[in-house]
């Protein structure tokens, strides 16, 4: 979707969201693990769900799936309770911690999740577009990480879902395997079906994602499509190599905020990258290699979650 598509998406939302969450809030004692989470996805978005850890990704897929009961607020699913859309098949889940068994072939299990739903896609074909055909036989206990994720995509794939719901899908998996399930997936969604996924690895979010939602300490802090994210932190990225400078000269140079230090190598985020550089090469003249790029999603999502992230 570009912009326009995306803005007439979310005005249109009001008549069928695909998940709407208002007010919501979920607290493990004074921990505020979801605090006051607004947010619409339009049928056929694909909304990624970015976040350090602790930032409450993980919390509010749960509450999305109703395996947690918010403290405040609700949740709904094209119009329906979680466990109602759930017991007619229109949400499916790829759960990182979701467990299989080991003694099961990976047929069976999928097999049996399908048994589970009135109208479910063939197993077969849960098994093809999750590309592991060839591992139907093979007995839980014998798969590698990145082939048990692939196989809890075929379980969530089983019941022909209108939205999808994955926490870290590609965890585990090799660049190939990556590379392989974004194939797949992309697949799935262009049958316009709705995609939620928390990641880590913010080039997925960058090259798949219509629209990102970045929550901070259970709050959404950012929510639009990358180049409005990215709008947000504003700013550009320098990078040089600057031999003898100090993580201490780096932090106080104007315009920083953020920045790493690897070496001589250094990499800021700058609000400022003219003042930046001109303070760089007055407290190290020996600085070259220097590059001056706009700020990317990672760049973004440090800016946006510095104060969590680094106390600045």
């Amino acid at each position: 979707m570009n912009a326009t598509e995306i803005g007439q998406a979310r005005s249109a939302v009001a008549q069928g969201a695909a998940v709407r969450l208002t007010g919501l809030r979920k607290h493990y004692g004074q921990v505020r693990a979801v605090d006051g989470v607004d947010l619409t996805i339009a049928p056929g978005e694909v909304v990624a769900l970015l976040g350090p850890n602790g930032a409450g990704k993980s919390t509010t897929i749960d509450m999305i799936l109703g395996l947690s009961r918010p403290d405040a607020g609700t949740v709904s699913v094209f119009g329906a309770e979680p466990s109602g859309a759930i017991a007619d098949g229109v949400i499916g889940a790829m759960l990182q911690g979701g467990a299989l068994l080991d003694d099961a072939t990976v047929g069976e299990m999928v097999g049996m999740v399908a048994s589970l739903h009135r109208t479910p896609m063939p197993v077969a074909e849960a098994l093809r577009r999750a590309g592991i055909e060839e591992l139907a036989k093979r007995r839980g206990n014998k798969l590698s990480g990145g082939q048990k994720q692939r196989v809890r995509f075929a379980v969530a794939l089983v019941s022909d879902p209108d939205l999808l719901l994955l926490d870290e899908p590609t965890a585990a998996m090799d660049v190939g395997s990556r590379r392989e399930f974004w194939r797949s997936m992309q697949a799935f969604t262009d049958t316009g079906r709705t995609v939620l996924f928390a990641t880590h690895y913010l080039e997925e979010a960058e090259e798949f994602a219509d629209r990102v939602v970045l929550m901070r300490g259970g709050r959404v802090v950012a929510d639009g499509s990358v180049a409005e994210v990215r709008a947000l932190a504003g700013g550009r990225t320098l990078r040089a190599v600057a031999p003898g400078a100090t993580k201490t000269a780096i932090a106080e140079l104007p315009g920083v905020t953020e920045y790493q230090v690897r070496g001589d190598r250094i990499a800021v985020s700058s609000n400022d990258s003219d003042a930046t550089l001109r303070a760089l090469l007055t407290a190290c003249p020996a600085a070259h290699d220097i590059e001056i790029t706009a700020i990317g999603l990672e760049g973004a999502f440090l800016t946006l979650t510095a104060d969590e992230e680094t106390g600045r």
